[in-house]
């Protein structure tokens, strides 16, 4: 099995595109429904996915962003991340790193598309990046 840590930046952009059979944060989000890779999150992650799913200024319908993330949190796993002492260049992404650090035994990536966040880690990957090794690692 494939594990990821999937930026709220990821998630966000899947809820909101005009064009989700295009969109490659939504194929990646999508993907976690095929049963292609296992989310993994912790409780700051959570929160963070639905505080920010709720800001008024992203006009996400509040049956939309319910569903949505009752959905994807039901096929993933909460997992403890013991804090690291990394430092990054925004300190709100230290929960995503920590619980993608935490589960390297499994390989686990960190989608986001601000890889510039996390410099000098190497299991930090975009969605294109990430789809492109599901993709490989299902080829028939």
């Amino acid at each position: 099995m494939i594990y990821a840590v999937i930026d709220t930046n990821v998630l966000i952009s899947a809820a909101l595109a005009k064009n989700p059979q295009t969109s490659i944060p939504s194929l990646v989000i999508e993907s976690a429904f095929d049963n292609l890779y296992t989310p993994l999150f912790n409780e700051a992650i959570v929160k963070e996915y639905s505080e920010v799913l709720a800001r008024p200024k992203l006009k996400i319908d509040k049956q939309k962003r319910e569903i949505l993330l009752d959905a994807f949190l039901s096929i993933g796993e909460f997992v403890f991340a013991p804090p690291t002492e990394i430092s990054l260049p925004d300190p709100k992404d230290i929960m995503f790193y920590d619980v993608a650090f935490a589960n390297q035994d499994k390989e686990a990536s960190l989608v986001t598309g601000n890889t510039k966040h996390f410099p000098n880690c190497t299991f930090a990957i975009t969605p294109r990046d990430f789809l492109e090794r599901l993709h490989s690692n299902f080829a028939f």
